[in-house]
This record gives C-alpha cells, structure tokens and sequence, in this order.
C-alpha cells in the first residue's frame, strides 16, 4: 500500500476523496502528495528514517554543538591542530578493507544532481563513477528530492530513461555505465518537509534511508558485485561525525541482513576542520586573497593534497584528487582549448602526486583527463601500492597552516558578487549546479564568494592587487551590488532577470554579507524560502 483515501464531509453533504501519504506513528509528511514519491516514501521505508533518526539525533545534536564550541575557540585566537586524543590511530600501524573490485578504478568520476536526464548522462559518460547529489549540486526542494529518489531507484533498476520533447531525442542508460556514489547532504542541514516526533529530520539520514532501503538488494546485484551500495559523505569537522555515520551504516546492514562493511563510503576532505575562510574568520591577519588565486599550488592546499595521499594510501584506499569545475566553450575553440590545456596541467599534477583518480564537472572534460591518467599510470587500476608518499610524514600543522599568497582585488570583489547572486538565484528557483562564467559553479564555490565578501566587509581590508588601494566599505560593496546587478540584467536579458529571483537572491546575499556574524551555512539560511508545505501530506491509519 503507497498511499490512503479519506472522504471529507463538505457543507453540502457532497464526499470529497483527498489523498495522502501512510506513514508510521511519529512521522509526518508536510510536502505534495504524489502517487509516484508515494512509492519511495512507503510505510517500511519511512519506519526505517524513523528508527535512524531516534537512534542518532542525539548524537547529531552533540556533534553540532561541538562544531560551535570549536567555532568560538578558533574565533577567540586558538588554531586547529592534530588531536593529541587520536595520536594513536594516527600513529598505529592498521589498514582499511581492500576496495571492492567493482571500484578498483576510479580514474575519473563525474558529479551532479539526481536530475533524471543528469543521472542517465552522467552514468553513460565513460566516467568510471557517477557521485550523484542530493548535497552542494542540488537545490532541496521537495519536488527535486524525491524526483531525484524516483531517478536512482529507476537508475539501479536499469529502467531509467526520458525523452527531452523539446530534443525530440529518448535518453536510455548504456551497456557499460559508471558506478553509481550517492552523496547525502551534511549533518547540519534539516528535511522540513518530512517531521520526525514534531522536529524535522535529519536531511542526510533521509537520503541515505530511503535511498538505501529501496536500493541495496538491486544495487549489490547490478552494479556492487556483491558489495554496497558505495557513497560520498560532505563537510565533516571532526573524527566524531565519521563514527556516527560508521554506526548508522551498520544499523542499516544490520536491518538488511548483510554483511558488515557492506556499504562503502569515500569521505570528503573539505575541512580545516571546516573551510579555511571559515575557521578563520575572526583572524584579520590571515585574510585570503581573491578566491582565482587560492588554488592547489598554495602551500597548504599542496601540503593537504600531499597527507591526504599518504594517510589513504598507507590505509589502504583510494586518494581522490579534486574538481576541474571547466565548462567546454563551444563558441571560442582557442578558449577552449586553452582552459583544456589548464585542466591536463592540473590533472597531471594529481596523478603525478599519486592521486587515484579525479572529479570532473561536465562530461567534456572526462576524454581529456582520462588520458592523462591512464598515460601516468602504468596500466594499473590505482596507485594505492606504488605511490606511498613517505616524504609527506614530514607535514607539520603549520604547513596546512600556512597564509595563502596572492592579492585582492576590485575584480575579485565584483566576481564574488555576481557569482553568489546568480547562483542563490538558481538555487532558490531549483538548480543547484550553475554554468556561469565557464566553471560550474555549486554550493561550496558560491559559500568561498560569499564568506570571502564578509570577511574583506568585517575587517575593510585594502584592495591592494589592482593598484587602486580601496579599502572595502559597506558603502563600496553596496555600490558594488548595485553595478554587479546592472550587468547581471544586462548579461541575463531583461526578460530572464524580471521571471527570475535576482532581486530576492540580492537581498538574501547581501544579508550575509553584511552580518554581523557570519551564518555557518549559505543554503541553511536560504532554505526556508524553498519549504513549501501542503495541508494532508501524511495520515496514520
């Protein structure tokens, strides 16, 4: 059973059928009554959310307030470091379980929503995986999550497919596809369509639920080789959060009946413990300079680079290198071989480094870096036993310390501008992944303009790369958003700027720019604008 009928009395005695979601006791679901997400949010399959959200939320609650207790201690003076509590699983001598064989070559992988046309392209792109998102490349609207959860379900099944009417063309997955990653959203972002005992849930722990509880068995059959499902996990801070998530896979094996350390899971470097602007944000001498500028020849991203390759590497499992965020310009052949030429450099660099594979955000790009890959790797499916990087024992705290180089510049304040505006802008119409300015930007790229801008706001700092010596006021940036909005209009076409959420996107961006505390999260503060709730979504029988 998928969904229930009532009959409403109305004044003239005339019976009115209303539709709604059957759910357990103690949930309740406030988005759109849909016969098709009715057959992902099944009463079993939300008795499983259910019994993971009772067994974790208190321990996701701890861990977030831990976040804020190491935000004020870094936000009074103190500096991250290496945890002298955890010295000896640093320091001991154990390994991971061996990759399963079904992803023993991750050479190239591609990410991007669980947008069905997406999915069916991505999984056909001769990537060797597929990170679908429910995180940074998807916006959370009911509607995209659970049509992204009907996207997977048909994706593993093997009977996903769409017809683009205004392509006339039928889009069906291929014999040999990508293996397929889900990446749930972070620890700290809620599912306010769907509450749990009066609170809303977790929203990582309703798309790793409902995901796994319809996928596992077809997964494992199709695609894991007897292993899985496989996923990505976003925007940890501290070895606590991994052994919630190692705990809640085990609930989930448990429930299945399969054997422990089944699923597989590749965790996300993104932290210093969090981001670096961000852990830094009360610390004026350690201002970063435009955001173009901080890339993987800074000292501490190379250095970070560097450890994350020796420590996976002496576990046992796959170094993931990052994104080359270039989109092909199909109208300029010399730009666009000149930004290809940039991602071989940068590629060659992973894969010279040691790195076991890398991400790519558009389907053009995946030829290219593919080469690179397979001609630095002697034929081998990985380097997890021939590239040990014993050089970078040597790292100390101070070189993942280490102040960027570089300048600020007028440019790179209008750029952060322009970017966070567009993209909050799709974000609150339902896309989460924007082509702007030939880089695919998501989330995390527009969270950098963001804080970047508040950060130079908070602290006036000096642009000091351009000649000009302008120390950034409220009154600069609020000329500033003025022009960048101008030129938005101009670039976009009137038409597209008065149908679109430019002028709310503004507001919302401005906002946190302007604070006077920095919000932890863009999306977080964002995100009520996008929760629209229905009157009869759910009812207990």
């Amino acid at each position: 059973m998928v969904g229930f009928e009532t009959f409403l009395e109305t004044p003239s005695k005339e019976r009115k059928t209303v539709v709604g979601y059957d759910v357990p006791e103690g949930v309740d679901i406030r988005g759109r009554y849909d016969s098709e997400f009715a057959r992902i949010l099944t009463k079993d399959a939300l008795q499983f959310v259910f019994n993971l959200q009772r067994e974790f939320r208190n321990h996701i609650k701890y861990a977030m307030e831990c976040r804020k207790e190491a935000k004020m201690r870094y936000n009074s003076g103190a500096l991250p470091g290496f945890d002298p509590a955890t010295k000896y699983v640093r320091d001991g001598e154990w390994v991971c379980a061996a990759p399963p064989p079904a992803v023993a070559d991750r050479r190239v992988e591609i990410t991007g929503p669980v947008e069905r046309k997406m999915v069916i392209n991505a999984l056909n792109s001769g990537a060797k995986v597929f990170m679908a998102d429910f995180e940074d490349a998807l916006s959370p609207s009911w509607e995209n999550l659970m049509r992204g959860h009907v996207n997977l379900r048909d994706a593993v099944n093997g009977t996903i497919s769409f017809h683009d009417k205004a392509r006339n063309r039928v889009y069906k997955l291929n014999e040999q596809t990508a293996k397929l990653f889900v990446r749930p959203r972070g620890w700290h972002l809620p599912e306010a369509h769907i509450f749990i005992d009066g609170e809303p849930a977790t929203g990582c722990l309703v798309d790793f639920g409902l995901y796994f509880f319809h996928n596992w068995s077809n997964f494992r059959r199709t695609q894991g080789e007897g292993f899985g499902p496989f996923f990505y996990l976003p925007k940890m801070e501290h070895s606590r959060e991994a052994r919630i998530w190692n705990n809640v896979f085990e609930v989930a094996e448990k429930m299945a009946g399969i054997q422990k350390g089944s699923i597989r899971a590749t965790v996300l470097i993104e932290t210093l413990p969090a981001v670096y602007v961000k852990t830094f944000q009360a610390h004026p001498d350690r201002l970063l300079p435009d955001r173009v500028q901080v890339g993987m020849t800074q000292h501490f991203m190379r250095s970070y680079s560097d450890l994350l390759i020796r420590t996976c590497h002496r576990r046992g499992v796959h170094a993931m290198g990052g994104m080359a965020a270039q989109i092909p310009i199909r109208d300029d052949p010399k730009a666009n071989e000149a930004a290809l030429e940039l991602v071989r450099k940068d590629k060659l660099r992973e894969v010279r480094a040691g790195h076991d594979g890398t991400w790519a955000a558009h389907p053009g790009l995946i030829p290219a870096i593919m080469e690179v890959f397979t001609n630095n790797m002697a034929n081998k499916a990985n380097q997890i036993q021939y590239v040990k990087r014993e050089d970078a024992a040597n790292l100390t705290e101070e070189d993942l310390l280490q102040i960027p180089r570089g300048a600020r510049t007028m440019d790179g304040l209008r750029l952060n501008t322009r970017v966070g505006i567009q993209y909050v802008a799709a974000w609150l119409t339902g896309t989460g992944s924007v082509p702007l300015y030939n880089l695919m930007e998501d989330a995390a790229t527009a969270e950098i303009s963001r804080v970047q801008n508040w950060q130079w706001l908070k602290y006036g700092v000096e642009l000091d790369g351009d000649g000009l010596g302008v120390k950034v006021t409220r009154e600069l940036f609020g000329r500033v958003v003025e022009e960048e909005m101008g030129r938005i209009e101009r670039e976009v076409g009137k038409d597209k700027f008065n149908r679109g959420m430019y002028k709310e996107a503004c507001k919302i961006f401005t906002r946190q720019c302007t604070a006077p505390t920095l919000d932890d999260f863009l999306t977080l503060d964002a995100y009520n604008n996008i929760v629209i709730h229905h009157p009869i979504g759910s009812s207990r029988l």
